[in-house]
């Protein structure tokens, strides 16, 4: 097995765990490190299916016991129920604009051009949002009901443009709309659940013929790498998120995507536009 593409799927790997929950666009940056690390052909679209699904698992081992109290109360609890229909309505949205634009979207908008532009948009947007007043109505997600949850899902939607960040709309739309900090975020990490799961199911059957037996090495570093960073990160979040705000992810945002913007057009690094 060659050993250096081992180390590029460990590399991607802890990529995708530590940026999936935070608001700097997972997808975005693997665009940029897969191009920067010559792994963006089919094998490595492939690839990135198995880090996305490690991570999400990560987030189900986090919140198994929230999860199963969710499931084992679903017939019974009205709170599970509110819980679980608060979840699919942010979902749809998502759902069924993913369904009619996925292919237009990665066609077209998959570069590191595009994903750095995106993200220093996105990054203006977060100290914007943050610098206003924020009035909580809601300090929990149970709180919400299916009108709050509707346009944070269609904030979600937004994601789909690479480099906007699910975790980042998720959250700075449940800001928007009432919600305390740890909520926006905590239903940020539910909402992936069932968003993620669905993206990679589609994935898989488009790209199933992709799928052989030789890669199942790389496909193991890179997915045991995605789900312990994930782990780590998601905590680390919920801690971080108790005394400051989003702000320093928005001037990293920045700063990455104008550095890539910088190589770019001073002609540093021949960013691929494929």
């Amino acid at each position: 097995m060659d050993l250096l593409l081992l180390f590029k799927a460990l590399l991607l790997g802890i990529v995708e765990g530590v940026t999936e929950f935070l608001p700097i666009s997972s997808t975005g940056h693997l665009i940029i490190v897969g191009d920067l690390l010559n792994f963006n052909d089919a094998q490595g679209k492939v690839f990135e299916i198995v880090i996305q699904l490690a991570a999400i698992l990560a987030v189900c081992w986090d919140y198994r016991v929230r999860l199963t109290q969710a499931v084992t109360g679903l017939t019974r609890d009205p709170v599970q129920q509110r819980f679980a229909l608060l979840l699919i309505v942010a979902f749809l949205p998502a759902a069924v604009l993913g369904l009619l634009f996925h292919h237009a979207i990665k066609t077209y908008l998959f570069n590191p051009i595009t994903v750095a532009s995106a993200l220093i948009l996105g990054g203006v947007l977060i100290i914007y949002l943050e610098k206003r007043q924020h009035k909580i109505r809601f300090e929990s997600v149970e709180a919400m009901s299916w009108r709050q949850a509707l346009p944070i899902g269609f904030a979600q939607s937004l994601a789909m443009f690479p480099g906007v960040s699910r975790s980042g709309a998720t959250i700075m739309g449940g800001l928007v709309f009432g919600m305390s900090r740890k909520a926006a975020t905590e239903f940020s990490f539910f909402l992936a659940i069932p968003t993620m799961f669905a993206a990679t199911l589609y994935d898989v059957y488009k790209s199933w013929s992709q799928l052989h037996i030789e890669n199942l090495p790389v496909f193991i570093v890179g997915f045991v790498a995605s789900f312990i960073a994930a782990m780590l990160t998601v905590k680390a979040l919920l801690r971080f998120i108790t005394n400051h705000t989003f702000i320093p992810f928005a001037w990293y945002r920045i700063i990455f995507g104008g550095v890539v913007l910088l190589t770019y057009f001073s002609g540093m690094v021949d960013w691929s536009t494929s």
